[in-house]
């Protein structure tokens, strides 16, 4: 099991795709037409999302070659999806793991403002209802850069519990998510 000092225990599902790259190269690394097929007709909503990740959690753990789009883990089994795949139990190291809270993650993958609070986040949100556009609008065209900007400026919030979780701590979020560049052989667990 993970411990606090070097490894956390975290929670993925994969294909089989992924297994077998994992059995026959050791590693695997997700790329951006995965997530293309994957979500088909609303990938552009997932991609803004994915892509925002990408360029900012390379300050938290570099990426390695190979590695476009991240894999997501979880530290409890009941916040992940565990349909289509097999549940992977992974020992990863800590230093390898972009630690965020679930909650803040979701919102981002809804293209939602991420506030300090509620209250400001319901705020923005009706802001923009006052002047007749959304945050779907604002990401999805080009005819709202100065809130689009607000948006993603928000978004850096995601990373605000990154050290605390790092060093054991997730009292200050509702569930543990990761994002991994990548997949080792070595990290999955014996059951």
């Amino acid at each position: 099991m993970g411990d606090q000092r070097g490894t956390i225990r975290l929670y993925t599902c994969q294909t089989d795709a992924v297994l077998e790259a994992i059995r026959r190269d050791g590693v695997c690394f997700s790329k951006e037409e995965y997530v293309r097929r994957k979500y088909e007709e609303s990938a552009p909503i997932f991609l803004t999302a994915y892509r925002w990740f990408v360029g900012e959690a390379q300050r938290f753990v570099p990426k390695p070659p190979g590695a476009q789009f991240p894999y997501w883990a979880f530290q409890d089994l009941y916040s992940m999806d565990q349909s289509g795949g097999h549940v992977l139990a992974l020992d990863v190291p800590r230093e390898e793991a972009v630690l965020f809270d679930l909650y803040d993650w979701n919102k981002i993958v809804c293209l939602k403002y991420l506030g300090e609070t509620e209250k400001e986040e319901k705020a923005f949100h009706q802001m923009l209802a006052q002047c007749g556009a959304n945050e779907n609008q604002v990401m999805l065209t080009a005819f709202y850069p100065q809130w689009k900007q607000e948006i993603l400026e928000s978004w850096g919030r995601l990373f605000r519990h990154h050290e605390r979780i790092k060093a054991g701590d997730n009292t200050s979020v509702g569930s543990v998510q990761a994002g991994l560049w990548q997949i080792k052989a070595e990290w999955i667990a014996q059951r």
